[in-house]
């Protein structure tokens, strides 16, 4: 008997474990290469050096209060019926360089922040006095500009006030040559002020990755534009864009691109300039119109081009990756979503958010995932595939629920579920007050 060698077209396609196209996503990936930021641009950025302080902080003994620097021993015996009444010899502003010095019996009007002057102990809080009004309690300071005179003559203290009371010493936040933020920390808003705080202008860092968002199909309309036969809105771009600057990106949301394979390889070739990382979303399946498909074939060198597989998971079977752009600066790797929005989004949480977290070099890469009762159950799940079903996750009960359905096209679930139910490939159905795995998505 003769035997006909089988077309390569009708070959069985290798089915993909989810971890084996994780492990090939991400071990293909560097993070990128740091680069001087000043402070507001380095934000949501993970530092790459150790930062010390160059001087204390605070510089110098500074008070904590409004009221009036002085000598403990000068208001010691000071009460309601028995005041200390001191004369005062001026000013002291946040920012006073030049400094009187407080002697026996004297006191200095000083504002908060402003440095301790010579001779002074403590500072008295001006609720403590009469204000210098002569009356009893005062509730503020008049402001300067619209009373001059409380710079002078004197003041009543009706409290006692113990040695550096309301002073902020000097070096007590942060010592000089002390550790302000290590290596690996993720910059927001607390610690670009304590840069700021200590005299950083600038910081090296790893960038936040720029990512390119992109949707295809011809029937894709951008949301507030009127919807033809046939038409729906693009939804998938939105969601993916915010999902990376979640992730910590830049995203930059291009849109839907028509079914055309030409000009879905333009686009991509025209976003390659301000690419890190890109991410389609459609036409990756085995539909004749499955552009992506097509556009990518050649795009990338013969190792490292992108390359579409199955993957033993539901939603989000097929997946591509790869690199585009011939190399340097114009080389960027891709990941190739399906279409459906659920499956998108599942996609986007397994495989792009820990790309996205990878290329920033920051810990932890991926989502938390616990242990959870599930009370409800679920009545069947796909022999040979991880499922990941939407679900509420209650911290409190430590339970999780399904919500809505198993369809990748159910939207509305995903967008009331606060974590994914995973159930492995071996997994057909699950018990009544079963235990799974949880990915949290907050």
């Amino acid at each position: 008997m003769s035997s006909t060698a089988e077309p390569a077209t009708s070959r069985p396609e290798r089915t993909w474990l989810v971890s084996e196209h994780l492990d090939d996503v991400l071990g293909r990936l560097r993070p990128l290469d740091p680069i001087e930021l000043r402070l507001l641009e380095a934000q949501g950025c993970v530092l790459v050096e150790d930062v010390t302080v160059p001087v204390a902080l605070p510089p110098f003994d500074n008070s904590s209060m409004d009221g009036y620097a002085v000598r403990v021993a000068d208001v010691a015996a000071a009460s309601e019926e028995f005041p200390a009444v001191l004369t005062v010899i001026g000013d002291i502003a946040a920012g006073s360089g030049d400094l009187p010095r407080v002697g026996p019996g004297e006191a200095a009007r000083i504002m908060t922040g402003a440095p301790l002057p010579p001779g002074a102990e403590a500072v008295v809080p001006v609720e403590w006095t009469d204000g210098g009004s002569g009356g009893g309690p005062a509730s503020g300071m008049l402001a300067h500009s619209a009373a001059p005179e409380g710079a002078g003559g004197e003041v009543r203290v009706h409290r006692p006030a113990a040695a550096r009371a309301h002073v902020r010493a000097r070096g007590s936040d942060v010592g000089a040559g002390e550790l302000a933020l290590s290596a690996g920390t993720v910059l927001g808003a607390p610690q670009i002020s304590l840069l700021a705080a200590i005299g950083r202008a600038t910081v090296r860092v790893r960038p936040r990755p720029r990512v390119v968002v992109l949707s295809t199909g011809s029937e894709l309309v951008p949301p507030g534009e009127p919807l033809g036969p046939g038409q729906i809105y693009d939804s998938n771009s939105f969601a993916l864009a915010a999902a990376a600057r979640d992730a910590g990106a830049i995203a930059y949301r291009v849109g839907a691109v028509t079914d055309d394979a030409a000009t879905l390889r333009a686009t991509i070739e025209d976003q390659l300039i301000r690419a890190d990382l890109l991410v389609t979303s459609g036409g990756v399946s085995v539909g004749a119109y499955d552009v992506v498909k097509e556009a990518l074939t050649g795009l990338g060198d013969d190792a490292d081009g992108v390359r579409f597989r199955k993957l033993a998971m539901q939603p989000g079977k097929p997946q591509g990756f790869g690199f585009v752009g011939e190399g340097g600066r114009d080389r960027a790797p891709l990941l190739a979503l399906p279409g459906n929005p659920v499956s998108a989004y599942v996609s986007f949480e397994l495989f792009v958010r820990p790309a996205i977290r990878t290329l920033m070099g920051v810990e932890p890469v991926h989502r938390t995932v616990v242990s959870a009762v599930c009370p409800e159950g679920v009545a069947s799940s796909l022999p040979g595939r991880r499922q990941y079903l939407r679900g509420r996750y209650d911290a409190n009960e430590n339970a999780v629920t399904p919500i809505g359905g198993s369809g990748s096209h159910l939207v509305k679930a995903l967008a009331h579920a606060n974590a994914l139910i995973v159930l492995p490939e071996e997994t057909t159905s699950l018990e009544p007050g079963g235990t799974v795995d949880v990915v949290l998505l907050d």
